[in-house]
């Protein structure tokens, strides 16, 4: 069969500063240096089996106001997330949720066909968008900035598919929402607007297992909006909720609620 001339690997290069911190903090994170270089031009390569990074040093670059990304596609985001959360964690005491560098969490990413996704923000400001590679067969699965995965006309469909199974309710499907306007594309004061305002109109009537998601969830963007007393509230709401929950909801949600324990403890 021929080959088709296209069958090419990509890979990223980012620009940032300083490429020796780049080279510190992603060995940190479990990548190995394999290329370095100074002169005549600062350059670094970092990697670990497929998944690697260029960077180029660039006078001038300011980490808030980058809009640089890229999009590593894996079978798997959980273990890949994992040996990066170990990493920061053991970088800077804590899991940094805001700020630069910072981390999402793996979530279900409805404006890229509902796959698995979460987000690395390195040093320099650079978006690592790490995304649960689609099943064969289920169309594109390509990405930009503000979309983390532009489909093809058969990933269009797969989108569609995608946006036609949400949950039912309210409150799941603004948790979807959420998402995407906080963790896709940034803006966690959006993000945290609509799911506060899904919770309130919805009231008693909420799926408990979904406002547990969604109260970590809202505690978490409420730390990320730099309103800790509030993220203490959701999470003293969550942690009242728990002992109504069967055990069936208890495991759904066991995530959310490890989730939930962890930011608490950040918040001291």
């Amino acid at each position: 069969m021929e080959t088709d001339p296209f069958d090419a690997t990509m890979v990223p290069a980012l620009p940032c500063p300083d490429v020796d911190a780049m080279r510190d903090f992603w060995v940190d994170l479990g990548l190995a240096v394999t290329y370095r270089q100074l002169r005549p031009n600062p350059y670094v390569v970092v990697r670990r089996g497929e998944f690697q990074i260029h960077y180029f040093g660039m006078d001038g670059v300011a980490p808030d106001d980058s809009y640089s990304t890229c999009i590593a596609l894996v079978d798997d985001t959980a273990p890949v997330f994992e040996t990066f959360a170990a990493g920061l964690r053991a970088r800077y005491g804590r899991l940094p949720l805001t700020g630069v560098p910072r981390i999402t969490r793996p979530r279900r990413r409805a404006n890229a066909g509902g796959t698995a996704g979460f987000s690395v923000v390195d040093p320099a400001g650079n978006w690592v968008r790490v995304m649960r590679r689609p099943p064969a067969g289920a169309g594109g699965s390509g990405g930009g900035p503000d979309q983390e995965a532009r489909e093809s006309s058969t990933g269009d469909e797969s989108a569609r598919q995608a946006y036609a199974e949400r949950p039912a309710g309210r409150v799941a499907r603004a948790l979807d929402d959420a998402v995407v306007q906080a963790d896709s594309h940034g803006d966690a004061v959006q993000g945290r607007r609509i799911l506060a305002g899904a919770l309130r109109r919805a009231g008693d009537e909420t799926d408990p297992a979904d406002r547990v998601r969604a109260l970590a969830y809202l505690a978490e963007l409420a730390v990320r909006t730099d309103d800790p007393d509030a993220a203490r509230e959701h999470l003293d709401v969550l942690a009242a909720l728990v002992p109504t929950l069967d055990e069936a909801a208890r495991q759904a949600v066991g995530t959310a609620l490890d989730d939930a324990d962890e930011l608490r403890a950040s918040l001291g």
